[in-house]
């Protein structure tokens, strides 16, 4: 089965980063992001640094949600006290996609060995305002690598998994 022209294009990111110690010009994670996205032909619509904060990350969340079709959390997603990214998200999202987290760790693993498991890395959909599109929500570990790795994950299936999350 083929799933050629069922993909959306254009798409609009957020990229969030979630870090009590970054700013603009030490967010190395962030910078690579941005870039990546660009890179495979999408748009970064919005790009904040919040504190690793639930209330802070669910605000950044909610203007994010206004004008992205894709959010993507880089840091807060250890089991540090405080890591609070995936703890602020989980429970807005309506529906989990539990491969991206699993795959994730996967590739992780073979990367960094068994310091994977340690991440809680994640992804799911969320409703978009009144005219109920999905936009899909990603939360993974800070480090350059980690963000490198998700990239890997994220960009080439992201016009696919738009397409079947908005039909």
């Amino acid at each position: 089965m083929t799933h050629e022209g069922h993909e959306i294009k254009d798409i609009d990111f957020a990229v969030i980063t979630v870090s009590d110690t970054r700013n603009e010009n030490t967010d190395i994670s962030g910078k690579n992001a941005i870039e990546m996205v660009e890179k495979a032909g999408h748009r970064v619509v919005l790009y904040e640094i919040v504190k690793d904060d639930i209330m802070a990350v669910r605000s950044v969340f909610s203007r994010a949600l206004e004008k992205a079709d894709v959010i993507f959390f880089t840091g807060g997603t250890g089991i540090a006290s405080r890591d609070m990214t995936v703890e602020g998200i989980k429970s807005l999202l309506l529906r989990e996609i539990p491969g991206f987290g699993e795959l994730f760790r996967y590739r992780s693993f073979e990367e960094i060995g068994a310091r994977a498991i340690l991440s809680s890395a994640c992804a799911g959909l969320v409703r978009k305002g009144e005219n109920d599109e999905m936009v899909v929500v990603f939360c993974v570990p800070g480090s350059p690598g980690a963000v490198k790795t998700a990239m890997g994950i994220v960009l080439p299936a992201i016009g696919h998994i738009m397409w079947e999350a908005r039909r």
